[in-house]
């Protein structure tokens, strides 16, 4: 059986970027075929190489292994005027260009998008940034503090409780899947009119846009939004809720999957009390609702009621650890593991792509790179 075209199995990607943000765009890339060769400092490389705990049964950190299969690592000193010259060669072949540095810096070495554009008129040049390229350049652009100072903490945690920041680097990663939109609707304008652009995201705008409809309450009704715990600002009940061994996330939508609730739980009656009749009024009576619903769910274990409450058609779930997570994905027959190939034939195991194609499949060729030297 013949192996399928890659999506992006034209392009040569130059990756100068670090951490998270731009290496997962470029693995997105990569994975799409793309040959993304990675640009590391000599002696420490990539930030996250030391990264760890977690490592695996090498010694390798995991963080970096997360976002760097399917690239080839090189090892450039950006203080050496011939690494330097080399990088810019590169650069000249290169159909894309990623790079996190604070804003500048590639300016300073002759590799800001002006000069290397000016050269390599098709290439597409993403800068990834903290906080843009104005009045925010010189600002640090690490993924706590962009969720504490972009609004992200103070509508995550209980109500009483203080901010929390979400259990995983969002920020960066909404950066990296928003860098790789805009370098692959680039390259769709390229193809069109035979030139590259500059692409430019920054991590605050990403959480901000981001923020969808909690953003929407203050920029269109003027409404600062706060913390809910695990409750919605607009919707009832869509939020954990006790069981006899633990939470059972609950999130009804519609007022036809409330009615469904209440005949599973035997509660009829309440879906008729006018406090409950919608939507509207259950948000009004939150702390009603949960109360007489608590008081059932409290008689039996949460997989019984996820069992029930999900073949009834209400949306219903345990709340899984990330092992538990992964399971699910499995018995679901999503494939949520790929065995990436190491040099030596061995494999190491990292999530798929989630992006399924019917034609061009994304590949998974090889393991995150040792470092050079």
């Amino acid at each position: 059986m013949s192996t399928p075209p890659a999506a992006l199995g034209s392009l040569t990607v130059l990756d100068f970027s670090r951490v998270l943000a731009g290496p997962f765009a470029t693995m997105m890339l990569a994975d799409l075929g793309a040959t993304v060769v990675k640009v590391e400092r000599p002696g420490t490389g990539d930030d996250t190489r030391a990264w760890g705990p977690p490592h695996d049964d090498r010694g390798s950190a995991t963080y970096f292994q997360s976002v760097n299969r399917n690239k080839t690592a090189v090892v450039w000193d950006l203080a050496d005027p011939a690494d330097v010259a080399a990088a810019r060669a590169a650069a000249l072949d290169a159909d894309v260009l990623v790079e996190n540095f604070r804003p500048g810096v590639m300016d300073r070495l002759g590799l800001g998008p002006g000069a290397v554009r000016a050269a390599n008129p098709r290439l597409v040049y993403c800068s990834i940034t903290g906080f843009g390229a104005g009045a925010g350049a010189t600002l640090p652009g690490y993924d706590l503090l962009v969720q504490a100072v972009g609004g992200l903490m103070s509508i995550t945690g209980e109500p009483d409780g203080e901010p929390q920041k979400v259990g995983v680097a969002l920020v960066d990663v909404l950066a990296g899947l928003f860098a790789t939109v805009g370098i692959l609707a680039a390259l769709r304008h390229r193809d069109i009119a035979g030139e590259g652009q500059h692409v430019e995201v920054d991590l605050l705008s990403s959480l901000l846009a981001a923020l969808v409809n909690q953003g929407s309450a203050y920029t269109v009704a003027g409404m600062v939004p706060g913390r809910l715990g695990n409750r919605h600002p607009s919707i009832a009940p869509y939020e954990l809720l006790r069981c006899a061994d633990r939470d059972l996330a609950v999130a009804v939508g519609n007022d036809r999957q409330f009615r469904s609730l209440c005949a599973t739980l035997g509660l009829d009656l309440l879906a008729d009390d006018p406090r409950f009749a919608t939507n509207t009024d259950r948000v009004a009576h939150r702390d009603e609702l949960a109360v007489a619903l608590g008081e059932r769910l409290r008689q039996e274990p949460a997989a019984k009621w996820a069992e029930r409450l999900t073949g009834a058609g209400v949306p219903a779930g345990v709340v899984n650890d990330v092992a538990g997570a992964f399971r699910l994905a499995a018995s679901l027959g999503l494939d949520p593991l790929v065995a990436v190939p190491r040099p030596d034939g061995t494999t190491v195991d990292l999530t798929r792509n989630p992006i399924r194609l019917s034609a061009t499949p994304a590949r998974y060729v090889s393991a995150p790179p040792p470092l050079p030297g």
